[in-house]
């Protein structure tokens, strides 16, 4: 399997008045194509700075991140954002959908900056928004629906760009549990066919949906293997008692 996503001794650092704080630190790890992995980590791990590096919000203080092969390191701004358009698709705990848009529209955004024609946005956003069982529903505004199937369309928005990474950061975190499994389901769905689905969580009851954990405990990699491996799983309690540094 090749990789897609190789973290080569990656570290980051924050500078605060006269001190420095690490929030990751020398993470070395590989994803492949059609992996579902999920990064997990309590508060403090420095998961959500490995989610920004992932997604090219942000670049590596050290080390590399190579995405398909690319040095994310070396591009500058104008390149992280292309390379976010064309192999990223996001969905986050908050929906950020548009409310003066209709669903059509909310999920065609991503191919207005990627400038694909009219007819081309109009009919990728319908086939997406019918993946996620929303096709009957593209004139909605989003305050027309409920939380899941708000999620549902972020994730609509996600596919549409087609893209090689689908990045979920605490997807479920806004849903009550019922929607949460709903909306872990259809993960699990787009893993099936052959989608590469990172997932960022602190939950452990989520985590292990997944393929493959990465732990990540004060910027650092504890664990890395497969979701159903007694050790992947760490209790609250045991977590708790670790304490952390990084974001």
């Amino acid at each position: 399997m090749a990789a897609l996503i190789t973290f080569q001794e990656v570290c980051k650092y924050y500078h605060m008045g006269d001190s420095t704080v690490t929030a990751a630190d020398h993470i070395s790890f590989e994803i492949g194509a059609g992996e579902f992995t999920a990064i997990v980590g309590s508060s403090g791990s420095g998961k959500s700075t490995c989610m920004n590096i992932i997604g090219c919000l942000d670049v590596p203080s050290e080390g590399t991140y190579l995405l398909d092969g690319q040095d994310v390191g070396r591009m500058n701004k104008n390149r992280l954002a292309e390379i976010r358009n064309e192999l990223l698709g996001f969905i986050f705990q908050q929906y950020n959908l548009l409310p003066k848009l209709n669903l059509l529209e909310n999920v065609e955004v991503p191919l207005m900056y990627a400038g694909v024609s009219r007819g081309e946005r109009r009919d990728r956003a319908r086939a997406a928004l019918e993946q996620v069982g929303l096709g009957d529903k593209w004139r909605h505004r989003p305050m027309e629906l409920s939380g899941g199937q708000q999620q549902r369309v972020s994730i609509a928005r996600a596919l549409v760009g087609r893209p090689s990474v689908i990045l979920a950061d605490e997807p479920t975190g806004a849903l009550d549990s019922r929607t949460g499994r709903e909306v872990l389901s259809m993960l699990q769905d787009l893993h099936g066919q052959g989608h590469t689905v990172v997932l960022i969580t602190h939950d452990n009851s989520i985590a292990v949906q997944a393929q493959r954990i990465i732990r990540l405990e004060d910027g650092r990699v504890v664990y890395d293997g497969p979701a159903s491996a007694p050790e992947a799983v760490v209790t609250p309690r045991a977590a708790g008692m670790r304490g952390g540094a990084g974001a």
